[in-house]
């Protein structure tokens, strides 16, 4: 892929934790602009790690990356120009109890982006209804299912009009009935044309939505492929492990 398409680009990237964790090994990676990819691998292989690293949540020791054109280092300025294109969605919520849904989705644009209320007010609400979870505007969030509660911090990290979303394991706290919810709102947003990068196990949603599918063991990009080609002819020996292992075959 040519560099300039890259919307996101790792060179040789490495991180440790502590002296001995090696998390991340020589990572090389080249996202282009509007690409859906799924990192899938077993647990412990630095798939967290690698998308936290992309809006600095977690700090690399070698090598580059790159993020809309600009490189992550120590400068809080450029630091703070790629999380305004960076939206993130996590495991837990992280919403706020003590605010109502709509004001946790306009508490960002008003204090970080300097947003009047009432145009963030009519953002958040324009986000709530693309997550189908309009009505719920005036509720608290502990009133609202596992599966509302992650549709509302999709809408909040929309409510900054990022380039890029990164989900990691959005689904895994969630029960069985709340996954599909949740999923597929995350399909229709795939369609919209926003860079994906999801970290997860739900295979399925890897089929419908991924350009490419990239699997990670020990801190190595393994395998990356087309969503056909990884589940019916994964290369790698790992790979093949962890398949049967999640899909049972």
């Amino acid at each position: 892929m040519p560099e300039q398409q890259a919307i996101i680009r790792f060179d040789k990237v490495n991180k440790w934790y502590g002296n001995d964790f090696h998390v991340l090994r020589d990572i090389d990676l080249s996202v282009a602009k509007g690409e859906r990819i799924v990192i899938c691998g077993p647990s412990g292989s630095g798939k967290s790690t690698l998308i936290r690293c992309i809006n600095r949540l977690e700090e690399h020791q070698q090598g580059v990356i790159e993020v809309d054109g600009v490189e992550l280092k120590d400068d809080i300025k450029a630091i703070d120009q790629v999380r305004k294109n960076v939206g993130m969605v996590f495991q837990q919520f992280n919403l706020f109890p003590h605010l109502t849904v709509l004001e946790n989705l306009t508490l960002s644009p008003m204090w970080v982006g300097k947003m009047p209320k009432k145009e963030a007010e009519e953002r958040a609400m324009q986000q709530l209804k693309r997550v189908r979870i309009a009505e719920q505007a005036s509720k608290f969030p502990l009133q609202l299912s596992g599966g509302q509660q992650q549709r509302v911090a999709i809408a909040r990290a929309l409510c900054l009009t990022p380039k890029i979303m990164l989900f990691d394991e959005p689904t895994s706290a969630l029960d069985p009935e709340m996954i599909k919810e949740v999923l597929d709102v995350m399909i229709e947003l795939a369609n919209m044309g926003i860079t994906m990068l999801c970290v997860t196990h739900e295979m399925g949603f890897a089929k419908a939505v991924a350009d490419r599918v990239i699997f990670m063991d020990q801190g190595q990009i393994v395998e990356q492929n087309t969503p056909e080609e990884f589940f019916n002819n994964p290369q790698n020996e790992r790979s093949k492990d962890f398949l049967s292992k999640i899909l049972g075959h």
